[in-house]
């Protein structure tokens, strides 16, 4: 049986680390490429993150694309440092020196190489703004050939945004927030996309209560690590203000148990302009998509937790 090919874009924050984690954990699929875009990260800490991840599973050799557009609207700064803290983990501090932050190839590039001569369809998951795609795809819009779905941690259509920040209304999502035109421009491409919205994944916080049960496991390498990166993430967004949630652990698992989501076809719009830049809502003259409504959440923590037992 071949395994299913899966190219994975994020943005450095913890929850992308993890869905790394994740990825790496799934054996039916084979990670081609990881993109790293500079929006939820400081581009050069999340580089070496994702390096020295790479290099738990012994998978050194999955290509690495730096990200070198910086968006429109920057995330807070002091989310971006988180992956600084990530390699001072004892788990990753005395990892071997990744790579020359400056050596990898542009992440567009990167994508359009490897989809290219990939000899399957291949499965996007993008857990950060979809910037790289959208500027690969104007460049090389051969590759959508290439493309068998993609699935992003994106949006907010029948809920309130996750955005609180001058000369904005509320109503969007920060990786669409981040570079709203390239977000409309996704949806006008009309991919096969799935978008995992804020709809859905507000029903799965990072609660103590999972943490707990993943500490009871922490004998295992990969639970010990991720349950040091989830500690990390309670005085990330004060609790008054946001609540935590599995946002791009949520979207990756669809990759793996499509079978928990329930899924529904609408027409939607992105907006480009102040003040909801980077809504993401239905209209029936919009372009075709597919969103996330439901998930199964016991099935969802259950899969986790067995996923982590490496």
């Amino acid at each position: 049986m071949n395994k299913e090919l899966v190219f994975l874009d994020h943005d450095g924050g913890i929850d992308d680390l993890l869905s790394l984690l994740l990825i790496l954990t799934m054996k039916e699929k084979e990670l081609i490429g990881i993109n790293v875009t500079p929006a939820d990260c400081f581009i050069e800490p999340a580089l070496e993150s994702t390096y020295k991840i790479l290099q738990l599973f012994h998978q050194e050799k999955i290509p690495i694309g730096r990200g070198d557009f910086y968006g429109i609207n920057a995330f807070p700064s002091e989310w971006r440092a988180r992956p600084e803290v990530v390699n001072a983990l004892p788990m990753l501090i005395n990892l071997p020196q990744a790579p020359d932050p400056y050596a990898y190839p542009s992440a567009p590039d990167l994508l359009i190489e490897q989809l290219t001569k990939a000899t399957d369809g291949v499965s996007i998951i993008i857990t950060g703004p979809c910037s790289n795609l959208v500027h690969a795809l104007h460049k090389a819009p051969s590759i959508r050939e290439k493309i068998k779905k993609v699935v992003w941690m994106g949006g907010a259509f029948r809920t309130s945004g996750n955005v609180q920040t001058y000369q904005h209304n509320g109503t969007a999502e920060w990786n669409v927030f981040w570079d709203p035109e390239s977000a409309k421009q996704l949806f006008e491409f009309e991919l096969p996309l799935i978008c995992v919205p804020l709809d859905v994944t507000n029903h799965v916080p990072v609660n103590k209560a999972f943490l707990s049960k993943l500490a009871s496991q922490s004998n295992y390498e990969i639970s010990n690590l991720a349950g040091q990166f989830w500690a990390m993430t309670i005085d990330t967004i004060p609790s008054y203000h946001y609540v935590y949630f599995m946002w791009d652990v949520l979207a990756t698992s669809y990759l793996d148990i499509p079978e928990a989501f329930t899924v529904e076809a609408v027409r939607a719009k992105v907006s480009n302009r102040p003040p909801n830049a980077g809504q993401t809502y239905l209209d029936e003259e919009g372009y075709l998509v597919t969103i996330a409504t439901e998930v199964n959440k016991a099935i969802f923590y259950e899969y986790i937790l067995e996923r982590f037992k490496q």
